[in-house]
């Protein structure tokens, strides 16, 4: 219910400016574009695929007021399993940190406190692109503002996991999505 004083216009006016400002956070990478092929560099190194395995650069502008952290995410929801591939998760990464450099994952140049789980390959850090000969695919690239310093899970959390804490301490989010065949 409205306060009596506060109009429709202005209930209307104050949703669309979060609205405005959520669409502001912007995620970019000197790797990969929106709607383009992958590089090899993105590309997974196994499964009958020959490429770098090497995480993309990527980096964020105009976060939302109050993140705490950031996650970041890499999901392949075309992949035939049922339920997509999860390709990279990276969670408590500082409120400070705007970027991530291309290759980071698995080394030192990983944000201090951040924790890369496990790819759907079953190894922790980034897992590159890899589909079925033939199949164009989606790699869904996200970077999450979330109101808490630190997710509350396991390290061996599951991305499934990993996700309903992101989805539940959420901001906003920055996407770009890239596609990959062979």
């Amino acid at each position: 219910m409205l306060p009596r004083k506060m109009s429709a216009g202005v209930v209307m006016a104050l949703m669309m400016a979060g609205s405005a400002a959520a669409q502001n956070f912007t995620l970019t990478s000197g790797a990969m574009a929106e709607g383009l092929q992958l590089s090899a560099d993105q590309v997974f190194k196994g499964f009958g695929c020959n490429g770098g395995n090497r995480s993309p650069d990527l980096a964020w502008t105009n976060a939302p007021k109050g993140a705490k952290s950031f996650a970041i995410t890499a999901y392949d929801p075309d992949a035939p399993t049922g339920s997509g591939w999860w390709h990279w998760s990276m969670v408590n990464i500082p409120a400070n940190t705007t970027q991530i450099k291309a290759a980071a994952s698995g080394t030192p140049d990983v944000p201090k406190g951040a924790l890369e789980l496990k790819n759907d390959y079953g190894v922790a850090g980034f897992g590159g692109a890899c589909p079925p000969p033939g199949h164009v695919h989606r790699y869904i690239f996200t970077v999450h503002a979330l109101d808490v310093d630190a997710l509350d899970l396991p390290r061996e959390a599951s991305n499934a996991l990993a996700g309903f804490m992101i989805g539940a301490h959420s901001l906003g989010e920055a996407r770009l999505t890239a596609v990959y065949n062979r």
